[in-house]
């Protein structure tokens, strides 16, 4: 009698198993990007102020053409070796696609008016004392 209950309860929980995987409780939400940043010591002052400046104004501008919701920067207070200085986080309901990137990308360089080729150096002139770690997407999840 014991084990006709017991394969009577196991049949009953793996045809009840699919039914569960179909109706997650979790949706997907907003994108969150992450990027950590590590700065050469003696340069915080030099990568703050790229932050407090064009930085800023390029995600503001992001922000009024409702391609991001909001961003913020995270000071890594209690830093490890290998961790990042910094991190750069922006929030998006959705990801452009690449011709909606290509024409971002037009907006932006006429918003700055800048070229690529500008744009690249002025990064790279920050890569002599600010590192890219890695940057991470993201996704938040909602309970239903």
């Amino acid at each position: 009698m014991k084990i006709m209950l017991c394969a009577a309860a196991a049949l009953g929980l793996a045809l009840a198993t699919p039914t569960v995987a179909q109706n997650s409780p979790l949706i997907g939400g907003d994108y969150v990007e992450v990027t950590g940043v590590s700065i050469d010591d003696g340069h915080n002052l030099d990568y703050a102020q790229f932050l407090a400046g064009y930085w800023r104004a390029q995600e503001e501008y992001s922000k009024s053409q409702g391609w991001s919701t909001s961003f913020e920067i995270l000071g890594n207070a209690d830093k490890r070796k290998g961790e990042p200085d910094l991190y750069l986080i922006r929030r998006f309901k959705n990801r452009a696609d690449g011709a909606e990137g290509e024409r971002r990308s037009a907006m932006i360089r006429d918003h700055v008016k800048q070229s690529d080729t500008q744009m690249e150096a002025a990064s790279g002139d920050r890569a002599k004392y600010r590192h890219i770690d890695g940057t991470q997407l993201l996704q938040v999840l909602t309970f239903r």
